[in-house]
């Protein structure tokens, strides 16, 4: 009799690990995932990825406000095991404990390092050469359970979260598939992990968006890029809010103030960090204004842009 799953899952993240159960001939039971959200300028009610993937597959779809209240109806299913991945919301132990293989998670990151629910984001901040994926038994603590299994992934120097979260999405879907047959035949040797090595990557705050000028270029940079596509960098200009979407590094060093404009070429503007090396703006999205070039930006301003402009609050 084949092992009956019960997948919780929410953004584009987990719908390969969904599909690659599905592909490999599991019995996914049912699928949990978070409500419908507003969505978009009109706030359209939108339904999770996971929801939509799992429709197509005619598998039954849970959508609970809050899991730790509304357990039950999951139960019914009498899961064998449970596998998540981004699902969002923390367990109860009436489900933790329920399965008999027990309750897997599948973690963007190389655990102990980013415990926590912006993994990608800040291996990106943290200038980290590589990140990867980590399959471990769920436990009432944060992303402390057991590891299972390990994959490691690089970060390429121009990768940003939306680069790799694809590539740490189908990594995870890939050693999903290699762990399960070694799971359910009881060959795995759960190892626990070393809580003194444990790091934490929580979910960015609003504050977390500004750019520091006062940082060595290499760091900038690393913020700009570990925050785009979401929820993006930001500074200010002329007292009003400027997403940077995307720079690039300077080696050429100024005499300048961080946060100073260093020098207007024909395709961006060159602020000053603080080792005195630069950060060229090449796409950027002004306060009421759609995303666009540094070129088109430059434009725009005229006259009111100017080498010596100081940015953000430094």
């Amino acid at each position: 009799m084949s092992k009956r799953i019960v997948f919780m899952g929410t953004p584009d993240f987990a719908v390969p690990v969904l599909n690659t159960m599905i592909v490999d001939g599991y019995n996914v039971v049912a699928v949990v995932t978070q409500p419908d959200r507003p969505k978009g300028r009109k706030r359209t009610l939108t339904p999770p990825p996971v929801k939509v993937e799992a429709e197509k597959h005619q598998i039954p779809v849970l959508q609970p406000e809050k899991i730790r209240n509304e357990y039950e109806e999951v139960l019914q299913y009498e899961p064998d095991l449970i596998v998540t991945a981004a699902f969002g919301q923390i367990l109860p132990n009436e489900l933790l404990e329920a399965p008999p293989f027990g309750c897997i998670n599948v973690h963007a990151s190389l655990l102990p390092e980013l415990r926590g629910g912006a993994p990608i984001h800040y291996a990106i901040m943290q200038g980290k050469k590589e990140t990867g994926i980590t399959i471990m038994y769920m436990v009432q603590a944060l992303d402390a359970g057991d590891i299972l299994t390990q994959v490691k992934v690089p970060i390429e120097e121009n990768d940003h979260v939306g680069t790799l979260h694809d590539k740490l999405s189908v990594a995870g879907a890939k050693l999903l598939s290699e762990t399960l047959p070694s799971l359910f035949s009881k060959q795995l040797e759960p190892i626990p992990q070393d809580n003194d090595q444990a790091t934490y990557a929580r979910n960015i705050k609003r504050e977390q968006e500004r750019i520091d000028w006062n940082e060595r270029a290499e760091v900038v940079y690393n913020h700009i890029r570990g925050l785009c596509p979401w929820p993006v960098a930001s500074t200010t200009w002329e007292g009003k809010n400027v997403k940077i979407w995307w720079g690039e590094k300077v080696e050429q060093t100024y005499e300048a103030q961080p946060g100073q404009i260093s020098a207007i070429t024909d395709d961006g503007f060159i602020v000053t960090c603080g080792d005195k090396k630069g950060i060229k703006i090449v796409e950027l999205q002004p306060a009421g204004k759609k995303k666009m070039t540094g070129e088109a930006f430059i434009r725009g301003a005229g006259n009111r842009l100017n080498v010596g402009d100081m940015l953000g609050d430094a």
